[in-house]
This record gives structure tokens, sequence and C-alpha cells, in this order.
């Protein structure tokens, strides 16, 4: 008979959680306003997240300012230069559309 835990698992070791997602839960609803607008902005483009990427990256940053996840560079999160670059193409096209 094996001395092991539930489904298997070794009581002896200590879980290690993973690297990335997961953090705290916003239980003080710091970051609501950030959330729902990203929410709102995957409802209204057929759940396409990178239509929404502004929003994803607002909230993001929000939960760095309320130590709600670790501070990381934006880079690091998928928002690098070529982030950027898509953003000001988007603003550029939409500015020579309202011409």
């Amino acid at each position: 008979m094996s001395a092991g835990g539930a489904f298997g698992g070794n009581r002896g070791l200590r879980p290690v959680p993973p690297e990335k997602g997961v953090f705290p839960l916003d239980h003080m609803h710091l970051c609501d306003l950030e959330k729902k607008e990203y929410l709102s902005c995957l409802k209204t483009a057929g759940h396409k997240s990178e239509q929404c990427r502004q929003f994803s990256k607002k909230y993001l940053e929000c939960r760095m300012e309320k130590n709600l996840m670790a501070k990381q560079d934006m880079s690091e999160l998928g928002f690098g230069k070529q982030y950027v670059a898509e953003t000001s193409s988007e603003e550029n096209k939409d500015e020579r559309i309202e011409k």
C-alpha cells in the first residue's frame, strides 16, 4: 500500500505555485473599473482579445500598482515595441478615416 495522498500525491512535498497565472484576487475591488472596461470590450469585440489589448494593459498596470501582482516590465507580458507600433498605427488609421 502506498503512503501517498489523495489521487496519488506525495504528502511529504510542499506544492510549488506556478510562476505566472496565479495572483491574489481583488477582494477590495481596486481594479474593478479596468476589469469591467476589458470585459465590456471583449463582449463587443466578439471575444477577440487582440482588439482589447489597451484595456488588458491598463488592467495589468492597475494590478501592479495596487500590489495585486508582481511588478514586471510590460514587454515581459506581451506589450513590447510591437504593441506600441500596433496601437499607433490603429490611431493613425482612425485619424485618416475621420478626415
